[in-house]
Order: C-alpha cells, then structure tokens, then sequence
C-alpha cells in the first residue's frame, strides 16, 4: 500500500484525530472567540478601559516585551520567542489571581522604512503600515493574548504627540545638583531674576539680551544644542550615535565609514543622572551582567582636576584618577579634536624640537591638520584599541607641571577622545602601558615615582613596560612645598588634591565614561522636534496646544547622501527641502512671528523610552497618564522600591541603548512629578536566541538551507558539497524557517511547545524542524487520552483515580507550576509529557478531574487545544481565567523512600521507609533489621550516623 494510501486509511479509521487540519480549525476559532469576547482585556482601575472591579482589585502583574520593530520580510520563527515565553507567563499568573497587563506594540519609525522608501519610492508609513498588519497576523497566529485594545505604534500621531511633549518637559528642565533632581526651568529663570542664583558671567538677569538668556540657559537645560563632535556617515547621509558605530569605525546599518565632524545638534544631558543611573540599579532585579554593562558604560571614577598652564591666558585641564603621580608627568596629550589646539599651535617649531615630534612637517599648524585628518578617519573604538604603533604629533606647544614647574610638551594622539574627561591627559609613561608605548616611539622622558615591587629599579628608561601599582610607595615625588615620598597611594592622592585645591590649580572631582546623547537624525522617518527658531535663531518650544507636530508629506524622503569616503561633507536633512512646513508664522504668546521649524528628527530610540506608560492609558488624549492608573500597574510597592513594569523580557543587546535612555526618561518624568515609578522596568529577563544551520558553498555564499541534502554525515546542495555552520537565522542566510510554516505544517500550539521545550529560556539554542514532530506528538496523545478518535466522544468516566494516577498528577501539578512561575518552561512541558505518558500507559478512560486538570496544566502552554478540550468537557467558560491546578500535598511527598544502610561503608540493607521519618525511627528500623544484625554478629555499636530518610551508617564498636 501506498503511503498516500496508508495515511487515507488512517484517515478514514480515525476521523477525529489531532492533525495539522483539525489544529488549523480549531486555532482559528478560538483566536476569534477571543478577540470577540474580549479574554485578555486588563482593567484598569478607572478611565475608559476600567473593567470589572472585582478583576482590578486582584494582584497585578504588568509583563512586557521589548518592542518589535515591524520588518518587512515579516517574522521567522526565532522572533516569537520572547513573545512566546511571556505569553506563557501571562497566562500562568492570569490562572494564579491576577490582573494580567499584556500587550505589544510597534516601535515604527526609523531607518529601515526610510530606505526602502527611497529604493521604491513607496511612503515609509504605506510599507510599515503593511508591515506590522503582516506581523499582527502572524503574531495572532501564534494565539498570543494581548490586549488589543492598548496596541500603540510610535508612528501614530497621537502617540508621538507625547513624545514630543515629553521631549519639551525635558527641554524646560535643568537638573538642580543640590536637590539631586530635575526642575522646571522656569524656576532657574526666577531665580536668576530675584538675584538668588547668580547669573554665569556676574551680570544681572535684566541686563541680557533674549540671546545671551538663551545661551545662559541652555547651559542648563537637560536638552539642548550645541556644536559638538559627531560621528558623520556620509553614506548613509546622517549623524550616529556613538552605540551606531560599530568597532571598525563603520556604520552599524549600512556598513559606511564614520568620521568625526562638528555640527550643531540636539543633546539630552543624560550625565546629569550618571551617579543616580549607576546607584538605582541595586534596587533592579535584572542580571548582574547587563548591571555590569551599564555601570561600565556609565564609567564612575573618582579622581582630581588639574590645571596645566600653557600660556598666561591658556590651561590645559586634565581628570586623572592617579593625581599622587603628578611628579611624574612628562608630557600632555590632547584629542585631536580639542578647542585649545588652534590656540596654543605656534606659527614655527621651537627650537631644539626633536624630528620625530614634528611627523616630518614643516610647520605645527600643518602637522596637526594632517594627523587631525587621518584621526578623523577612525571611530573611537579604533582609537582605544591596543594598536602596536602609536601615532601622534607634537602641536609645538609646551604646559607647565604645576608640582614640579618643569615646561613638558604637548602632543595630539588619537589615543585620547574628547569622549571622556576634558579630552586631554597628564602622561606618565612609567606607570602608564599606552603612555609608555607612546613615549619610547616619540622618545620622551619617563620618571618613576611609584616603587615596583619587582627587582627593575627605579630608572624607568631600561624598563620593558611600565609598573602600574595600588599597593606601592612613592617615590621621587618631592617639591618645594610637597612631599609624596614614602607615602601610600591613598594618602598621596588625598594629600595632592588638598594641595592642589588650595592653591586654586585643581580640585577632587569624579567624573564619567558616560557622554550626552546625541539626539538628532538627518532623516526623515522620525519625530518632527517640537521646536521653532525665531529670526535671532532662539529656540522656543511649541505649546501643548500645537501638538502633535506631524510629518509634512514630502516626495522626497531621503537625506542627502554623499560619497562614502568623503569626510568634507556636511548634513542635508529632507525636511528642509519642504519651505512651506519650514518657515512658518506662529503666534506663540507674544504675537504672530516668523519662525524657522528644526528640521532634524528624533532618534528611533525616543518612542520607545516611554512606550510602558502607553500601555498603561492608551486613549488618554489629555494626559500622557491618569496618575491613579499609573500608580496602579508601576507604583512602587513592597519588594520594588523605585516600582515599574513587573517582567520585561528581550534581547541583551539593548543593554546601554534603550535601556539606559528609558531609565533617564523615567527619571526626569518622575522628578517633575508626572509619574511615581522611578524607574520603567524592575525585572529584567534576557532571552537566549534561536540558532540555525548555515550552509556555504565553495565560494562561501549561503545557500537554501531547505534544498540541503545530508548523505553521510555530508551535506551537498544540487549534489555540489556545502559546508555547515551554526549562526542566525535570517533571510540573508538562507536559512529562516516562518512561523507561517510550522503552523500549517503542525499547528500553532506545536510550535508554541517546541519553542518552550527547546532548553532553557535565556539559552542560544539551534533549530532542527525535524524535531518539531516531538512536541506535535505529545498534543496527539493528549487528545487521544481524552476524546475518542473515531467518534469524537469524550472517554472520561466519573470513576475515582487511582493512587498512582492521583501522586503522578499532583507532581507535575507541584513542579510545572513552579516552573511556569520561574519561567523555566522546557522543564515544565517535560513535567507535563511525563504526567501524560503515564496516564497512556495506564491505558484505559481518564477520571474526570484528572483530565480537566491535565487540560488546566497544558493551557498556558498550549491554549488553543486546551481550550477545545476545555469546552469538550461539558465547560462553557475560557480556560484562560480558570484556576491553574493545586497540588495536594499529600500526593506530592513520596509514598516510599529506599533508605539504604551501610557498616563499615558497606551497603548491609536497604529499607522502604516515609519520607517524614524521624531519626529516630529509621535508628531503630535499621538495627532492627535481619540482615544487619547478621552482619554485625553480635559485635557491639560504636557510633550510628543517621541521615534521614535516606541513609544510616553504623559504626561497630
């Protein structure tokens, strides 16, 4: 017979069976079912999605994923698996007794959608409204219980009118580093007015112009613009962000080169926040190494400020953090990028200048244009790396040691970023690894002052690298009014900073890795900035009235883009190609003017630093958020002192990216008093990734991995040899797998297990389609414990269960609940599929609450047969608000414990005890029985070791 015969005959012989048809049917009713009746709509405690109070009143639980970004080429099956696991969890604290808050949003605008505009010359919201409607689909597929009604996309307008709002709180915000917190910057300007402050400069308020107000504050405001180096991609024809550059110096999207330029962008001073970003952290439970990440980003080090002056009007400013080794600076290096290059470079080389200081030019001015050029050219990853030849130049100019008075000179490096600190460092090449690179290329002086531990010496000239050390003395560190000499690093550099700030030439200070967020795009797709310039070029911020300020229609969406290697290229963004939405005359309170509108956008990142606070109130057309609603699914409360979502679930990528810019929103927002959750999310989970096999062909390019043939342990695509590799999947690869066909293949609720069962959640882990037919095994015989598959009937009987039935039932009850809780979901469908194996080898029809259980057990994981079965089983209500089972105690303990006994080390018996025994009893049980009597023949007992239940150790006298 035919395998098309063989599977028509089965067919036939069970019409009723679990197959990928009857999923298909069954999957598509109950995902309409839910959406029309509304089962996973999460009530708010008041505002127009206030539900049943009864619900409210439950505990809470606000569960996120990070934001999908809508990708044309839809989704394969390694995306759903965050979204997967937190509808699991969902559902698990739903049947647990609580008010569940789960939904999903867009996070819509960006570069992606901007570049197939200009590719097809569609309109970036046409393509990514087509987008995330083919993702809804897939994603509904999948059965995943979200709450519809709270869905938001950052590109609707009625969502970015809030960012843009948020984005003027934080504008006419400044940070007040006494109150350690954010203010209204209308109340800097009252007390400059009322002479309480003192205005910067020593003038009096009054006395300014409405420009010299504008640049005074912007000094203060938490976002502001300022001329500032930026990393420039001419391809791509936009400025990037330091985390959009990858290590090679080239764009993160596109693969273009980057270069340092200067251009006039908006900033969010997100240093302001640095000590509270790094010390919040301890009240977050997320992982130690995403907490490391930041901390490390952040970069907190305590340290001093020192002047070095280069001429009577000029100092060089360095952050140091060995300040103890002041004696030992032989020579300053500035970034290339610097402001004090072009005033202190001298029109002609010094004499005596040594040759390899000058780079071969022929003047200062022309060696630092050169190496500024060729320093432009390297991202600062590239500039921090450990290169083996260290470049620089000497700017012809000379600073003065401030303890030791010797003139030392002053190079450029592009070892140094203007990133971090002042852009500038003292060198002590003896305790220094790159400072001493750096001084034997250029052949400088290096002066010991901290003792090595080792047998070198102190003439740092013979030395093979430099001797960096916390623990040693100082040494040749003495002035004319200050010793360092024999004391320990940590006394020297209190005694040096107590020197230097009495003598008004530095002071201790801590300072941070962490820069300013550059906030501005060349592009079109993003947020419009809700900001005008009047014909002064002042800043002012459009009234709440005003907003949204939406996207102009525009038929050009690119910004202008240049050759990939041209550096001398500045920005062109495409709304400043519109005239019409550019210039403007508004009335803003003081009369009809004219204005000039900014015509850069906001980063992808902007909407989604705020996006949980959406969810929350999604229609609330007058509030960013009811405060009471707020307070209810973020407030702070027992456990979770700065509140905040309950579990976000995503990708460790975004670990100093999205994460640290929401934290800075959260922590602005709620000093202004908008909101109570200092921070957006409290528990942090990271999900591992989903893997697949990768095949090359001789060249090296992927080919399909579906056509790949494995003869042997080979494998070979249209019978040439491929080799396989493991890597990610994507449509580049050749290697996605959709969800599409795994569900028509085997159901939604197969994939759902599969995906769970995989192994661990925070686990990289391969995808093999051939192991899917596991998990779709399990569903068949599921439903084959529970209906009929010739009939249709279901086979439960109302007999009673047995004990072995009822402790197999009440275990997996006790282990996939904590499980689910856990989010440890491979072990509890492991749980589950052995709960299951037992009930069919028991054979015979299941008890009722044995099969009603077994239904609650599997519907987080599985929702859609359960559901089916549910109702099959004479219910008329959803599982999904059900109670999950609880296991009985009684049946969870062992009936039995082998308890084994040893003399000597030597296993004499082994008894069959409760698991509750005391030691006492299994004692005397144990030298009560026969065969250790036997064995110890009358011989007296020295000492009798009892570990209960499970072990009794004699020892003979």
């Amino acid at each position: 017979m035919s395998e098309t015969n063989t599977a028509a005959a089965a067919e036939t012989a069970a019409p009723h069976r679990y197959t990928a048809a009857m999923a298909a049917d069954i999957e598509a009713r109950w995902q309409d079912f839910w959406d029309a009746d509304g089962t996973y709509a999460a009530p708010n405690p008041t505002g127009d999605l206030a539900g049943d109070p009864a619900v409210a009143a439950r505990p809470k639980k606000f569960i996120m994923d990070m934001f999908p970004y809508p990708s044309g080429s839809g989704l394969h099956v390694g995306h759903p698996l965050g979204y997967i696991a937190t509808d699991v969890y969902a559902r698990h604290q739903r049947m647990t007794g609580h008010n569940v808050l789960h939904t999903l949003g867009f996070d819509a605008f960006g570069l992606p959608a901007e570049q197939h505009a200009v590719a097809t010359g569609t309109h970036p919201r046409v393509s990514t409204e087509a987008a995330m409607d083919n993702m809804k689909r897939q994603l509904r597929r999948l059965g995943l219980g979200h709450d519809k009604r709270r869905s938001i996309a950052t590109i609707d307008p009625e969502y970015y009118k809030w960012t843009q709002w948020i984005f003027l709180q934080i504008f006419n915000s400044w940070y007040d580093a006494d109150a350690q917190k954010a203010r209204p910057i209308a109340e800097l300007v009252a007390a400059f007015e009322d002479g309480s402050r003192e205005v910067p400069g020593g003038r009096a308020w009054a006395a300014l112009s409405e420009a010299e107000r504008a640049d005074v504050l912007g000094e203060y405001r938490l976002a502001y613009a300022s001329d500032a180096p930026v990393n420039w991609c001419p391809g791509l024809g936009t400025v990037l962000a330091n985390e959009e550059v990858t290590a090679d110096g080239r764009s993160e999207r596109g693969n273009f080169p980057v270069f340092k330029s200067k251009l006039r962008q908006w900033n969010m001073r997100i240093t302001a926040y640095a000590d509270r970003l790094i010390d919040d952290l301890d009240a977050l439970d997320w992982p130690d190494a995403i907490k490391l990440q930041q901390r490390n980003w952040i970069g907190r080090s305590e340290g001093a400020r020192v002047d070095f002056e280069v001429t009577d009007t000029d100092a060089i400013t360095v952050f140091t953090t060995r300040q103890d080794t002041l004696f030992g600076a032989t020579y300053m290096v500035l970034a290339p990028e610097h402001e004090l290059v072009d005033t202190i470079v001298p029109a002609a080389w010094p004499e005596g200048t040594h040759d390899v200081w000058t780079g071969g030019h022929a003047s200062p001015a022309e060696a630092v244009a050169k190496y500024r050029a060729f320093a432009a050219a390297k991202s600062d990853v590239e500039r921090q790396a450990d290169a083996k030849e260290k470049t620089g130049v000497f700017t012809g100019a000379f600073a003065t040691n401030p303890v030791s008075g010797e003139k030392v000179p002053v190079f450029i490096a592009d070892y140094v970023l203007m990133g971090y600190g002042t852009g500038a460092i003292m060198a002590v090449p003896a305790h220094d690894t790159r400072d001493f690179a750096f001084a034997r290329a250029f052949e400088l002086p290096m002066r010991c002052v901290v003792q090595p531990d080792d047998d070198r010496g102190t003439d740092a000239s013979t030395w093979d690298d430099a001797f960096g050390s916390y623990e040693a003395k100082l040494v040749n560190s003495a002035g004319a009014d200050i010793s360092l000499d024999g004391l320990g690093v940590v006394e020297a550099k209190a005694k040096m900073t107590d020197w230097l700030t009495e003598r008004g030439i530095g002071e201790g200070t801590v300072n941070f890795r962490l820069r300013d967020w550059l906030f501005s795009r060349q592009r079109y797709w993003g947020e419009p900035f809700p900001i005008v310039y009047d014909e002064e070029g002042i800043a002012h911020s459009l009234p709440e009235s005003m907003l949204p300020l939406e996207l102009p229609e525009v038929d050009d969406y690119s910004p202008r883009t240049f050759e990939p290697d041209d550096a001398n290229t500045s920005p062109e963004t495409p709304l400043s190609r519109n005239e019409d939405w550019v210039n403007v005359e508004l009335d803003l309170g003081d009369g009809v003017k004219k204005y000039r509108r900014e015509t850069n956008t906001m980063p992808n990142w902007a909407g989604s630093c705020w996006y949980e606070l959406r969810y929350l109130d999604p229609h609330n057309s007058d509030k960013l958020v009811d405060p009471a609603i707020e307070q209810y699914w973020m407030g702070p409360r027992d456990g979770m002192p700065t509140g905040g979502v309950d579990l976000y679930v995503g990708g460790a990528e975004h670990a100093v990216l999205h994460l640290l810019y929401a934290r800075f929103w959260s922590k602005v927002l709620f000093d202004l008093g908008h909101i109570s959750s200092a921070e957006p999310f409290h528990k942090l989970y990271n999900q591992g990734m989903i893997q697949a096999y990768v095949y090359r062909d001789s060249r090296g390019f992927p080919v399909p991995a579906a056509e790949v043939e494995e003869r042997d342990g080979k494998f070979f695509h249209a019978g040439e040899p491929v080799k396989r590799e493991l890597g990610k999947m994507g449509k580049s690869l050749k290697n996605a797998v959709t969800p599409d066909e795994i569900c028509t293949e085997y159901g939604a609720d197969t994939l759902r297990l599969y995906e769970m069962a995989m192994g661990p959640l925070d686990v990289s882990r391969p995808w093999d389609t051939r192991a899917v037919v596991g998990q779709y095994r399990l569903l068949q015989r599921l439903w084959r414990n529970i209906v009929d598959e010739a009939t249709g009937e279901v086979t439960v009987t109302d007999a009673e269960p047995d004990e072995a039935t009822l402790r197999a039932l009440h275990k997996a009850i006790d282990g996939a609940g904590g499980d689910l809780a856990g989010l440890r979901f491979n072990t509890a469908i492991a749980k589950i599929t052995e709960l299951n194996n037992h009930l069919t080898k028991a054979g015979g029809p299941l008890a009722r609450p044995v099969a009603e259980q077994l239904v609650l057990l599997i519907a987080p994981l599985a929702p859609h047969i359960a559901e089916e079965l549910w109702r099959k089983l004479g219910h008329t209500d959803s599982v999904v608000h059900r109670d999950f089972p609880v296991a009985d105690p009684a049946y969870v303990v062992d009936e039995a414990v082998t308890c084994v006994v040893q003399i000597k080390g030597k296993v004499k018996a082994r008894l069959e005890v409760p698991p509750g025994i005391s030691d006492d009893e299994l004692e005397k049980l144990a030298l009560a029985d026969e065969g250790v009597v036997a064995a110890l023949d009358g011989a007296g007992i020295r000492k009798v070791i009892v570990r209960a239940p499970k072990l009794v150790n004699i020892v003979p006298a």
